[in-house]
Parts: C-alpha cells; sequence; structure tokens
C-alpha cells in the first residue's frame, strides 16, 4: 500500500532540479498565504461583516419601528433615515409580496445577511438581492399591505479591507516566488552547463575549456570533472602516440622480411610466410584503426542519405538494394560514421549474396538496419562479437580473412553519438544489424 502510494507520488512531482526546488520555496508560501488568509476571513473578515450586516438590519427594524409610530409625520422620518442613516427608502403597495430569492451559497454577503434578516423578521418577511445594483444591496421588507423597499451601499455591509489586505499578501508573494524563481534558475544552469559538457564529452565531441560556475559543492564537481577529462585526453593522446610508434618500429622488421622471403628459394615456404607476414600488417592496421583517437573529427550536420547512397555507389554491387528517403539529416562525426557503415556492409557482403539498407526517421531517431542472407550469427554470441578481437570460428568463414575488429569499431562509433546498435535474426534469414541514432 505505501509502496504504491510512494510511486504515485514519485510519478506526479517534477523530474528537473529547478522544478523540484521551486516546489520547494512555493509550497511553504502558498500554504502560508492560505493559512494566513483562512484566520483573517473567518477571524476578521467574517466578523467584521457580520457585525456590520447586523448594524444595518437593526437601523431597518428601527425605521420600521418609528415609521409605525403615529406621533411622527412618516415623510420626514423616511427623509431623516434617508439622510443620517444613508438608506433609500421607497413604501411599494403590493399585496403579493414575493419573498422567494436566489441566495449565492458562496458569497458571505447573502449567507450572512440572509441570517439576520430571518433572525429579525421570519422566513417569508423578507426579500434581497445583492446582485442587481453593481453599487447597491436590495432589502425589501413586508409592511402591512406592502413593502419597503431599501437601497443599501455595498460597503455599509463589506469591508473594503478585505480587498487591501489580499493585495499585500499576494502581490508580496507573486515577488518573492519570481525572484526565487531567478535565483533558483542561476544555481541549476551550473548543472546544467555540466551535464551537457559531460555529455558532449561522453560522445567524443570538442569541448571548449570548461570553466565550473555556481554553489562550492557544484563548482567543486565541475572542477572533478575538468580535471577527469583531461586525465582521459592526455591518456588517449599517449596511447595513440605509443601505438604509433609500435607501427612504426613493427613495419620496419616487416618490411624486412618480406626482402629476405623474396630470396628464399623454396616458393611454398616462401608463400606461406608471406601470408603470415600479410596477415601481422592488417591485424596491425585493423589495431591502429581501433585505437585511433576519435577526438580529432568535430560534428558536422550533414546528409545521411547521401553518405549512405555514396557508400553503396562505391560497391558497384547489384545485389546490394537500398531503401532510403531522402535528406535526412544529423550532427555527428562525418568520417566515422562511413567506417562504421563500411564495416558493417563489408561484412554483409562477405558473408553473404543479398544485402538490405533500409533507413527511417521518427522524431526522435534514425533507425539503420542492414540485412543480409548469410549464415548468420548463434544467438548466444550476438553480445560477445562486440568484443575486440572476438573470432567465432564456427558459423563464419575463414577465420584469418579477419581479425574480430569490424563490430567493435562501429559499436564504439555509434555509442559515441549516443545510439545504439544490436544483433537480430534478418528478413533473409541472415544476420541483420540495427542501429538507432538520436536525431
Amino acid at each position: 500500500m505505501f509502496y504504491g502510494l510512494n510511486k504515485f507520488v514519485k510519478n506526479i512531482l517534477p523530474k528537473t532540479l529547478f522544478y523540484r526546488a521551486l516546489l520547494i520555496v512555493a509550497v511553504p508560501v502558498i500554504v502560508l498565504q492560505l493559512v494566513i488568509s483562512f484566520v483573517f476571513f473567518d477571524s476578521l473578515w467574517i466578523k467584521t461583516n457580520k457585525g456590520m450586516t447586523k448594524a444595518v438590519v437593526n437601523e431597518i427594524n428601527t425605521f420600521i419601528k418609528v415609521y409605525n409610530d403615529e406621533i411622527y409625520d412618516k415623510n420626514e422620518i423616511t427623509n431623516l433615515f434617508s439622510v443620517y442613516q444613508d438608506l433609500n427608502i421607497e413604501f411599494i403597495e403590493d399585496k403579493n409580496f414575493d419573498y422567494r430569492y436566489d441566495e449565492r451559497w458562496f458569497s458571505p454577503i447573502d449567507r450572512t445577511l440572509r441570517r439576520e434578516l430571518k433572525s429579525r423578521y421570519g422566513t417569508s418577511e423578507f426579500w434581497f438581492n445583492t446582485t442587481g445594483y453593481k453599487e447597491l444591496i436590495d432589502i425589501r421588507i413586508k409592511y402591512q399591505e406592502g413593502y419597503f423597499k431599501f437601497l443599501i451601499p455595498r460597503d455599509r455591509v463589506t469591508s473594503s479591507s478585505a480587498r487591501i489586505f489580499a493585495l499585500w499578501i499576494t502581490v508580496p508573494a507573486l515577488i518573492m516566488v519570481f525572484i526565487s524563481l531567478i535565483f533558483l534558475k542561476n544555481q541549476t544552469r551550473p548543472i546544467t552547463k555540466l551535464a551537457k559538457a559531460a555529455e558532449k564529452f561522453g560522445k567524443g565531441e570538442e569541448i571548449e575549456e570548461f570553466k565550473p560556475s555556481g554553489a562550492s559543492e557544484i563548482r567543486q564537481a565541475g572542477y572533478e570533472f575538468d580535471k577527469m577529462r583531461k586525465r582521459i585526453i592526455r591518456h588517449l593522446n599517449q596511447r595513440s602516440e605509443m601505438l604509433s610508434g609500435i607501427s612504426h618500429d613493427l613495419r620496419t622488421p616487416l618490411t624486412r622480411m618480406k626482402l629476405q622471403i623474396a630470396f628464399i628459394k623454396e616458393k611454398e615456404l616462401a608463400n606461406k610466410l608471406s601470408e603470415d607476414i600479410n596477415e601481422m600488417e592488417k591485424m596491425l592496421n585493423e589495431y591502429l584503426q581501433f585505437t585511433s583517437s576519435a577526438y580529432l573529427e568535430k560534428d558536422e550536420m550533414f546528409d545521411l542519405s547521401e553518405l549512405i547512397q555514396n557508400i553503396i555507389k562505391k560497391y558497384n554491387n547489384d545485389n546490394i538494394s537500398l531503401k532510403v528517403p531522402s535528406k535526412i539529416y544529423i550532427n555527428g562525426r562525418k568520417n566515422l560514421i562511413r567506417r562504421c557503415i563500411n564495416n558493417l556492409i563489408d561484412n554483409a557482403i562477405k558473408y553473404g549474396d543479398k544485402v538490405v539498407v533500409d533507413l527511417n526517421k521518427n522524431n526522435n531517431n534514425l533507425f539503420l538496419k542492414i540485412e543480409d542472407d548469410g549464415p548468420g550469427i548463434p544467438i548466444k554470441e550476438y553480445d560477445n562479437v562486440f568484443k575486440p578481437f572476438y573470432k567465432i570460428d564456427k558459423g563464419r568463414a575463414d577465420s584469418k580473412s579477419s581479425v574480430g575488429l569490424g563490430l567493435s569499431i562501429a559499436s564504439d562509433i555509434i555509442r559515441s553519438h549516443g545510439g545504439n546498435i544490436k544483433l537480430e535474426k534478418s528478413s533473409l534469414n541472415g544476420l541483420g544489424v540495427k542501429i538507432f541514432l538520436p536525431v
């Protein structure tokens, strides 16, 4: 029960830090304003209106009693009450006095007025209307063969301090919430900036000099992120430099070995040694390609449809079917995307006869699917083939033709762009590669 309630509360709460902080600031202010308003409304405004309404009803009752006394001139009494008590009085002869009225239950004025008139005159001896006039209240009291019509200023039964009080508690609250919005925005902006920098760095994009800002804790996190970023870049540069040196050092003896093989008279042995050297060179080239730094290339906006079409044209293979809509743009590293698609199509052509390349787009993602009719890969090996240098001995052809880096390179490129790649059985009963890329 409590778990379900807790989950429900989490679902309705805002997800971002800015709105959560705003909720922490705004809720106490709103609750405080509601409590103050309720206390004021209950203890001051209602009681004040009740006293003012009671005084008006007493004046009406006094007028009727004096008017009923024969020793006073009735016109003179009416004029005196009109002048000094601010009561607009008129006697109307009407035997059929209609006491039914539409009381607004949500109006404190109507409730208080009904209660006071009922306690003084009974149920069927009065009628009133608080909405017929803008600044006046119409009250009618049954008298003999007709009724008295009293037009009373509205401010005689309502306190104007309620509006002033509501203004004074609402406007400062809104100002404080607005000021809180500004301060909260300034406090959450460094966190958003740090998150965007981390996202760009995670995708391999180049980041300008990051300057932490905000509260001390946020600045500390920013400084630590910047230190980590520089350490990772330094490590990648050292690795690239080391591998470049290894490449240079290894190519020299391999070249010497090729020259020495030329002097071997036994051709069968020479051919075997030459094949081993070629395989070593290919392994070395693919390893250097796999470990090359992706940070050297900057992001750019390019047409992915055009890129795929150009790649397919270079193969000049009628067995490759293409289903690509025109003008689908993506922001990324063009050469890396080209290398990824080349690796996947190379694998498809290598192990299958027919290849289908399909590109689709929705509001948030791009979907690229490359399918072949080859032998496929066992389901249990789907995760393993993305590991560097992993090769499947069964189900695929000549293991010497590959060093097991094609899918690893493709996976790293897609994930560095914030996407995902997965394998499945294709519609051609071969291998299907699905790529998801954010727009």
